[in-house]
């Protein structure tokens, strides 16, 4: 012992520090044995210390290699690496577990093969076709009331014709609306029906293939994608989320649409509410002691699908618990198509992209229309504007845009085919409003929307 401690070769010393220090153990052993057992003429020197070695050393020997389950014990060196190995294959389950589910999710999201779509470059800037459609197809006569139509409707058309461009690279996404009465040249079969012009909404009739290929002959414009939502997984979508909050200035409502907001403030719209906000193209506010209208019509519903939108990205940005997103994407799959070619990863990649969006920044805008009535009986409509609108379409799609086939008519009905424009700067983030201009040079702008649209709040 050296300062109350054992020395580096005393017999105190721990057995496992000893063995690995002495040379020869099996000897030892043996020694010893012979010490205990054989006769007393082959005594040595220091007979009594070499026998309790040996006697130590057999009694390591014979220590159990198992715990009492059986099971071989582990050194400490091997409990580590097992423990960090567990962590790692711990943490691969929940990825992977979380990964399958949402592939899971996936797959069961309709899928619709458009032949007219075209594939975008990796990593670069794509277009998506978004349409919001009023098929009742499935709806029972109840929730065909509750979406503001008192019997089931025939068909389908898009309420919502919207070109969403998405540039990764910079997490930029500018939304142009092109209004449901902008009257565009029909493709077949589809001019056998409605004739040789007909609104933009009727060629959805047929299909979304049909409407893709309608906007990219009409305007030039090549889609990659596209994303279709029926008026139940609109519902379905806000009400996962807990509802979105608008505020509205004024008692508001629509009969058409089925929209009765009864007190002014911030609120909490459920899915029913809110649909009835982006449906309403014959909107009402109450102000000055009467019921005023919104002429604006299908402007004033594009507007107010902006301010929706913003609030559904808010709320799904502040409940990310895995209760609601659970329920939301459970929720989706029941009321959107998507497109075929719109793969997984890429959807996983654009959402890991974008989690962080602010949706201040949506860039909204409305392609320029005019009023039109020269197309007999089709009543009150619209034509694309030109120079404006074919300004904001270089501004917005660049050099992907096409030459069109069939471009839509002027007010008089007559085929207008786009003028030559240069790129300008274009539209800063805001509610998208109807523009116009006067020469191809004219910078797209926006402005404030009406002062009796609800605006997007958050609760006190």
């Amino acid at each position: 012992m050296a300062n109350g401690r054992p020395t580096g070769d005393g017999p105190d010393r721990p057995p496992e520090r000893r063995r690995g220090n002495l040379a020869n153990q099996e000897g030892l052993a043996a020694l010893g044995r012979q010490m205990r057992t054989g006769p007393a003429e082959e005594s040595v020197a220091n007979e009594s210390g070499l026998r309790a070695l040996g006697a130590r050393i057999d009694s390591d020997r014979a220590r159990p290699k198992t715990r009492r389950s059986g099971k071989p014990r582990w050194s400490r060196g091997k409990k580590t690496v097992v423990a960090l190995i567990s962590i790692v294959v711990l943490l691969v389950a929940v990825v992977g577990g979380g990964y399958g589910y949402l592939r899971y999710r996936y797959d069961q999201i309709s899928k619709v093969h458009i032949g007219a779509e075209v594939a975008a470059a990796n990593g670069g800037p794509f277009t998506v076709l978004v349409i919001g459609s009023d098929t009742r197809v499935g709806e029972s006569a109840a929730a065909a009331q509750s979406f503001g139509s008192a019997s089931l409707v025939t068909g389908q058309r898009s309420d919502v014709v919207q070109l969403w461009r998405v540039t990764p690279s910079t997490k930029q996404i500018q939304i142009m609306s092109i209004p449901r009465d902008t009257v565009v040249s029909m493709l077949p079969p589809d001019a056998a029906q409605f004739g040789t012009y007909n609104r933009i909404n009727s060629s959805y009739n047929t299909g979304a293939d049909q409407l893709v290929k309608t906007i990219t002959a009409n305007f030039g414009i090549p889609i990659n994608h596209v994303v279709q939502v029926d008026f139940s997984g609109f519902q379905d979508a806000v009400n996962a989320l807990g509802g979105i909050y608008l505020n509205f200035p004024y008692p508001a409502k629509d009969s058409y649409s089925g929209l009765d907001i009864t007190t002014p403030g911030c609120q909490l719209l459920n899915g029913a509410q809110a649909l009835a906000v982006a449906r309403a193209r014959h909107y009402e506010y109450y102000a000055n002691g009467y019921w005023q209208y919104d002429g604006t019509s299908d402007f004033g519903r594009i507007q107010r699908q902006d301010v929706f939108l913003r609030s559904l990205i808010t709320a799904a940005k502040s409940k990310v618990n895995p209760l609601t997103v659970n329920a939301f994407i459970g929720s989706v799959h029941e009321g959107v198509t998507i497109d075929d070619g719109f793969g997984f990863n890429q959807l996983i990649g654009l959402a890991l992209t974008y989690h962080s969006f602010d949706p201040t920044n949506l860039q909204a805008q409305t392609l320029p229309t005019e009023a039109a009535n020269g197309f007999g009986d089709l009543g009150d409509v619209l034509t694309a504007e030109q120079p404006e609108a074919q300004q904001m379409l270089v501004n917005l799609f660049g050099s992907s845009l096409e030459t069109p086939t069939n471009p839509p008519p002027d007010a008089a009905g007559n085929p207008n085919p786009p003028p030559t424009i240069t790129p300008t700067t274009v539209a800063p983030a805001g509610p998208s409003t109807p523009t116009s201009g006067s020469s191809g040079t004219t910078t797209t702008t926006t402005t404030p929307p009406p002062s009796f649209n609800p605006t997007t709040c958050s609760p006190s």
